[in-house]
């Protein structure tokens, strides 16, 4: 098993930056792809961005060019650096961590509220 904490969430004008924190505890060894996903009110949970163990990026993109996703493995925490916010990102942002495998398992946080105001 594996566990996901998220921190970094809160309230921001338009414009203004916020960093998120995952940091992972438990199996974290079987670990591959650490990622963000965001979910607004009425609608599907999307990717933000992920990141491979061995650094490959993939970016949504609706935030390419203002976010930036970041893991340092030592730490077992990835990061998600946003700036240049808008009203649009808000949203609950959830932490990922994917170990391959058969089968495939996926484990979340518990969600932090990110709010932009315009």
């Amino acid at each position: 098993q594996v566990q996901l904490v998220e921190s970094g969430g809160g309230l921001v004008q338009a414009g203004g930056s916020l960093r998120l924190s995952c940091a992972a505890s438990g199996s974290i060894i079987s670990i591959n792809t650490m990622g963000w996903y965001r979910q607004a009110p009425g609608k599907q949970r999307e990717l933000v961005a992920a990141i491979t163990f061995g650094g490959s990026t993939n970016v949504a993109d609706s935030v390419k060019g203002r976010f930036a996703i970041s893991r340092d493995n030592a730490k077992n925490t990835v990061h998600l650096q946003m700036n240049s916010l808008k009203p649009e990102d808000t949203a609950v942002y959830y932490c990922n961590a994917v170990s391959p495998g058969f089968p495939i398992k996926s484990y979340w946080g518990q969600g932090t509220q990110v709010t932009v105001s315009s």
